[in-house]
């Protein structure tokens, strides 16, 4: 059984890792990304794979499985590596990249797929179905408390338990193949034990299928699991290893990644689907084409200006009752008054005396009285600095009060 040897130069590696990682606000998500320090991350994995397998070259695949295929099919024949995936899904091999697949591990290599959903596609072409209790649990919180307790079928090992704390979906194998498939591992559920891990006979090479790639991430690694993906890992051959980061999708590939597919393709695909398409655009030529004549527009209805000055009178009064200028507007009531006395008596204001008010209260019809108190009031104000609510609604209603006796007077 092959060790996982930890070096000095990783062991420091891995403490930076834990000191660096504590000191943001951790990510809890399930990305699987190689590049990835966060706890469900593949980055030590990744690094530390060829400690795993002695001796073997570790290719990064920089492009899709199957365009690496169809670029180097001379060196890609019979014993030459194994194919790794660790990831959610396999969702960048299309049904091209399965059967390159297939075909790569029939002429005698092998493939490692640990997976928490395997494709249609794939799962047929396996011969294999999957159950997963858990498929609806996708938020942190919901799948914090999902643990889980594993076995492999090794001598060595087949009593002993592997117990994971959190993130472990109740993922497993529920029909395959028994003439080609071997099951390595189980998983524990509701007390009964399921495969969570095979090794499926595919020509001269063979796929190892796992249901919970969780286990294989910086979290696991970094709280002394590692004994299990030492085990794990332990069945797959010496080899070189071609390692899948799914990071594109295929150039050459005849069927395209899910993602990319069109609504208009899969409309093609289907005839009374096309028959709806063509029906629906040539409806809608006709109705453009049966309406571009020429049509006399609309004539508007034009709406005569409003008059809003009262309106904005209120509202700048309100404005500076809000304020509490109380001053300010008292200059502007006296500016009204002295302006409606030019403008409908014809008498001079810039001097506000006794002559003034004597022609003010007989233009006006008012008594001498209450013009003089009305200018003494006028004149006082307005000398202040401050003036008080009380003073600015007497004002106003002094000033009301000697205008309505003249109207007054006049509808008598």
């Amino acid at each position: 059984m092959k060790q996982l040897i930890i070096t000095y130069k990783h062991l420091f590696t891995i403490l930076c890792f834990v000191l660096l990682s504590g000191c943001g606000k951790t990510n809890w998500t399930e990305n699987y990304r190689e590049k990835e320090k966060s706890p469900f991350g593949t980055y030590i994995i990744y690094n530390e794979v060829d400690e795993l397998l002695k001796n073997e070259e570790v290719i990064y695949l920089k492009e899709n499985f199957y365009d690496y295929l169809y670029k180097n099919q001379e060196t890609t024949k019979a014993d030459f590596g194994t194919y790794i995936c660790i990831k959610n899904d396999a969702y960048k091999l299309t049904g091209d990249g399965i059967d390159a697949l297939l075909s790569f591990v029939a002429s005698g290599n092998n493939a490692f797929l640990s997976l928490n959903e395997f494709s249609e596609n794939l799962r047929e072409k396996l011969e294999i179905t999957t159950n997963n209790l858990d498929k609806n649990v996708s938020t942190i919180e919901d799948l914090r408390p999902l643990k889980g307790e594993f076995y492999l079928k090794n001598e060595n090992l087949k009593t002993q338990a592997f117990i994971f704390d959190r993130n472990i979906r109740r993922h497993y194998f529920v029909t395959y193949n028994e003439n080609k498939t071997i099951v390595l591992g189980s998983a524990k559920i509701d007390g009964e034990k399921v495969p969570n891990f095979m090794k499926i006979y595919h020509g001269k090479g063979a796929i190892y299928v796992h249901a919970n790639p969780v286990v294989f991430t910086n979290y696991y690694l970094l709280k002394d699991k590692e004994q299990y993906t030492e085990n794990v890992f332990s069945y797959l051959p010496s080899s070189t290893l071609l390692w899948d980061p799914q990071i594109k999708k295929s150039e050459y590939s005849n069927q395209p990644d899910k993602d990319n597919e069109s609504v208009f393709k899969f409309f093609l695909q289907h005839e009374t689907l096309t028959w709806f398409l063509f029906v629906s655009l040539v409806g809608i030529l006709l109705f453009m084409l049966f309406n571009a004549r020429r049509k006399q527009r609309a004539i508007p209805i034009i709406l005569p200006l409003e008059n809003t000055t009262v309106a904005f009178t209120q509202t700048i009064s309100s404005l500076y009752l809000k304020e509490e200028d109380h001053k300010n507007l008292v200059d502007k009531k006296i500016a009204f008054f002295l302006e409606k006395v030019r403008t409908k008596y014809l008498l001079n204001t810039n001097i506000l005396n006794k002559n003034f008010i004597h022609h003010l209260a007989a233009k006006s019809d008012n008594k001498i009285q209450n013009t003089k108190y009305l200018i003494n009031t006028i004149i006082t104000l307005n000398k202040r600095f401050e003036c008080t609510q009380e003073e600015l609604l007497v004002l106003h209603k002094m000033i009301d009060n000697f205008f309505k006796k003249k109207a007054d007077g006049n509808t008598k």
